[in-house]
């Protein structure tokens, strides 16, 4: 009898182990490509329980975090500050001038998926 039950339990175990759909690092992430005025171009990641901003940009990885901002949401962190306001989201890293950004895409290409995951991987 003791055999059985612990099969059993064994059993829910690895039913209950087994991940439905994507895993959950990645079901809560949300990514978006930008393209800047200044021909400058960068994703960045935010996952649901990190208020920071995960960003690639000239192909390092820089976490931004949260920073107070009258309006919109406003990140900064390794020389890199990243505005977004409902007027548009704007980016001054380096020694460079701040510059306008567009979104290009939320869902992203699979060569930027592949970066995305390299990005997340790093930390």
């Amino acid at each position: 009898m003791n055999r059985r039950k612990a099969m059993n339990f064994g059993a829910a175990l690895f039913v209950a182990g087994i991940p439905a759909g994507a895993p959950p690092a990645v079901a809560q992430t949300s990514f978006q490509s930008y393209r800047c005025a200044d021909g400058s171009q960068f994703i960045v990641g935010f996952f649901q329980y990190d208020t920071r901003a995960h960003l690639q940009i000239d192909g390092k990885a820089v976490t931004l975090g949260k920073r107070l901002a009258l309006s919109g949401s406003r990140y900064s962190g390794g020389g890199v500050t990243l505005k977004i306001t409902k007027a548009g989201t704007t980016l001054k890293h380096a020694k460079r001038p701040t510059t306008a950004c567009e979104l290009i895409a939320t869902s992203l290409t699979r060569e930027e998926a592949r970066s995305a995951a390299v990005l997340v991987s790093s930390w």
